[in-house]
């Protein structure tokens, strides 16, 4: 895949990337996919070869809704890049997706990291966010072969206790 700009820097995903390429082949088609261990059937992010679970070296591509719940979250407020220095504040969220909440424990749930952002691919407010909180996934697309998955809010109810760093 070419190179493709995104606020300011430059990201390349090459084409042996056998992690990242299909990873974000389908992000750009607006699918959100992780691997899948065919031995334990446990999805993991971020893309890897090995299951962390069972150890398996067998996986393959699923197809996930991109829903889940704010897990946890940080509030950046210098960012180091410049391409965000006009965001900061802006918020990073940790989200437990729903397929696999919970499981196999409380504490190694499927979470994948992103930017918090409004349906406009603006960062949301720093007061919006809290723990909690249901999430959906967005598609920001950066050229023809790249698009990056972003959250933003939904209209769910929230799971569980909504707390948030006052």
């Amino acid at each position: 895949m070419p190179a493709v700009e995104y606020r300011g820097m430059t990201l390349v995903i090459p084409d042996n990337d056998s992690e990242w390429k299909e990873y974000f082949a389908a992000a750009r088609a607006h699918r959100l996919i992780l691997r899948a261990c065919v031995a334990c059937g446990r999805l993991r992010y971020p893309p890897s070869h090995g299951c962390p679970w069972c150890a398996d070296l067998g996986w393959t591509w699923r197809e996930v809704s991109g829903r889940g719940t704010i897990h946890s979250y940080e509030i950046v407020v210098h960012a180091i890049q410049p391409g965000f220095r006009d965001w900061a504040p802006y918020p990073v969220v940790l989200v437990e997706l729903d397929e696999q909440r919970g499981q196999p424990t409380a504490d190694e749930a499927l979470r994948i990291v992103a930017n918090l952002v409004r349906p406009d691919l603006r960062p949301e407010a720093e007061e919006n966010v809290a723990i909690g909180k249901r999430v959906r996934v967005v598609f920001q697309d950066l050229a023809d072969q790249v698009a990056l998955p972003q959250f933003t809010l939904s209209d769910e109810p929230p799971a569980g206790r909504v707390w948030r760093l006052a």
